[in-house]
């Protein structure tokens, strides 16, 4: 048997995710599609491989990529590398 993953993500930072359209369903929905992190550079800039088009406040381009800026992602991918 696999022990679940027990995800805790601090109240401040939810509370900087007040531009997230999806009412951070990639914390309430363990289903929930969210944008593969492909590069990470010091915990600071976190390169994405969009699972859609769909727009997304978070959501910057760069280059050919583009880059995720939002506080709960982030710490998603910092602290447990999902």
């Amino acid at each position: 048997m696999t022990q679940k993953t027990v995800i805790k993500i601090s109240d401040d930072i939810l509370k900087k995710a007040t531009r997230c359209k999806k009412n951070i369903s990639c914390l309430r929905d363990e289903n929930a599609e969210i944008c593969k992190v492909e590069l990470c550079i010091e915990n600071k800039i976190h390169f994405i491989k969009c699972i859609n088009s769909k727009p997304c406040s978070y959501k910057i381009p760069f280059g050919y990529s583009f880059v995720c800026i939002c506080p709960v992602r982030k710490e998603l991918y910092n602290r447990y590398k999902i």
